[in-house]
């Protein structure tokens, strides 16, 4: 894990993006922020009354005198924010309502900051729930071209192991394109944890074992992937130990390129991904870092609200890091 995180705090030291922090008057938040700052990591903004972070900041003994904070009630740019958000959503909403929005949810205020450039990217959740920091993302900051849904990944970590498990977080029931989207996303991915990707998608079956309309989904998504992008090492279907285990490759996938090397794990559904993660997690010792958000425009990530001011730090650095990537692009 030290390793992991040495590897991209050197990645994003030289470059210092901006991340802003809805969540300004949460201890946690704040508390991170300062640190990310003092290490020469991030340039946060915090969202929120300044008096009302002062009053956290003071309770809780974290100097926030260097800290930038924006007051969406104050902040001499809302006009700019608003014909943006109106602009973007193409006529789903007047500027009044626009205005009331932006003012009023301070996740749609952030996801504008990094709309219109001031920001590179986004950490929410501390005090919200999923959908209230995935929505404006998808709204206003919306998927790159050739996506056409987000997905989410955990870094498996345990000692020098890293692997990636997707989707665990947020497609219930991907379909071929989705599983596709989230093989190619997933690479992407991982080459940003210093992984070199190799893709496997799963099944219960290894190339044509048994047959089923689950099973051809994956065959589907295997050839669409290849498809998109010839470049990457991607093969499907396979279980998971034809995947990892060489030997067991040699008997199953003789064939494959990837198989027997996996290190990029595509569950062919939510439920199947959630449990894994949660086995290799619990059994297996592993830690398990994310749900990092994929294929947005630009990078969003969400906490969990019973997270502490290690997982803040931590998420912001995967976040500068996915900015740093999309800059070098």
């Amino acid at each position: 894990m030290m390793q992991l995180f040495e590897m991209l705090e050197t990645k994003v030291k030289a470059h210092q993006p901006t991340i802003v922090f809805p969540e300004g008057i949460d201890a946690r938040v704040l508390g991170a922020a300062v640190r990310l700052k003092k290490d020469g990591l991030v340039t946060p903004i915090v969202i929120g009354p300044r008096g009302q972070i002062e009053e956290t900041a003071s309770a809780n003994n974290i100097d926030v005198a260097d800290l930038e904070t924006i007051d969406p009630a104050s902040y001499e740019g809302i006009e700019e924010l608003v014909a943006s958000f109106v602009e973007r959503r193409k006529g789903k909403a007047t500027e009044e309502q626009a205005r009331a929005l932006i003012l009023k949810d301070v996740n749609t205020f952030g996801t504008m900051l990094v709309h219109t450039g001031k920001a590179e990217g986004l950490v929410s959740g501390a005090m919200h729930a999923t959908g209230d920091t995935v929505r404006p993302a998808l709204q206003i900051i919306k998927m790159q071209e050739g996506y056409k849904k987000t997905s989410g990944v955990f870094i498996m970590v345990r000692d020098d192991e890293q692997y990636v498990f997707a989707d665990c977080a947020i497609n219930i029931a991907p379909d071929a394109n989705d599983l596709a989207e989230n093989a190619i996303a997933s690479a992407k991915t991982a080459k940003t944890f210093g992984i070199d990707p190799k893709v496997a998608l799963l099944s219960f079956s290894t190339k044509g074992s048994a047959k089923s309309p689950e099973t051809e989904r994956v065959v589907e998504a295997t050839r669409l992937a290849k498809e998109r992008a010839p470049e990457l090492a991607i093969d499907g279907e396979l279980q998971f130990d034809a995947a990892f285990v060489p030997s067991v490759a040699k008997s199953k996938a003789p064939e494959s390129d990837v198989a027997g090397q996996a290190n990029v794990f595509i569950f062919p559904s939510l439920e199947s991904g959630n449990i894994g993660y949660k086995i290799a997690q619990r059994l297996g010792g592993f830690e398990a870092i994310g749900p990092i958000l994929q294929g947005l425009n630009k990078p969003v990530n969400d906490l969990s609200r019973g997270c502490n001011e290690e997982d803040v730090y931590k998420l912001a650095i995967i976040t500068a890091a996915q900015a740093v990537e999309e800059r070098q692009a």
